[in-house]
C-alpha cells in the first residue's frame, strides 16, 4: 500500500532572505553601467535563510571581484548590507544605496 506524505513536512520552515525589487534595480543599474564600460561581465544571485548575495565577476570562470550581501533585518550592528571585495568587507550600510555608494567615490591622484 502506498504511503501518503505531507508536503508541508518537507518545506522550509525558515523563509530565505531575498532582495526586494528596488534593491535589485539599484544593483542591476550599477551592473549594467559597469558592463557597458567593459569592467564586469557576469553576475550571480544566491539566497538562503542567513543572507542574499549578488556576486559580480570580471570573467565567468573567475571568483567574484565584488559581492553585495543582504542580511536579515537587525542582525548586524553596522548595517544589514555589506559590500565585499574578495573576503574583505569594504563598505557597510543600513540601506542598499549606502553600501553601493562606495562605487561612486572620487579617485584622488596620489603622485605625479
Amino acid at each position: 500500500m502506498p504511503r501518503v506524505l505531507r508536503l508541508s513536512d518537507y518545506r522550509r520552515r525558515i523563509p530565505a532572505i531575498c532582495f526586494r525589487r528596488d534593491e535589485l534595480n539599484l544593483l542591476l543599474s550599477l551592473y549594467s553601467r559597469r558592463v557597458i564600460g567593459g569592467e564586469w561581465r557576469d553576475y550571480a544571485i544566491d539566497h538562503d535563510a542567513r543572507h542574499a548575495a549578488f556576486s559580480i565577476f570580471r570573467r565567468s570562470s573567475d571568483r567574484p571581484i565584488f559581492t553585495v550581501c543582504k542580511f536579515a533585518d537587525g542582525t548586524h550592528a553596522e548595517g544589514d548590507y555589506v559590500l565585499y571585495s574578495g573576503r574583505t568587507a569594504v563598505k557597510r550600510g543600513r540601506t542598499m544605496a549606502d553600501a553601493l555608494a562606495w562605487f561612486d567615490r572620487n579617485l584622488k591622484l596620489v603622485s605625479n
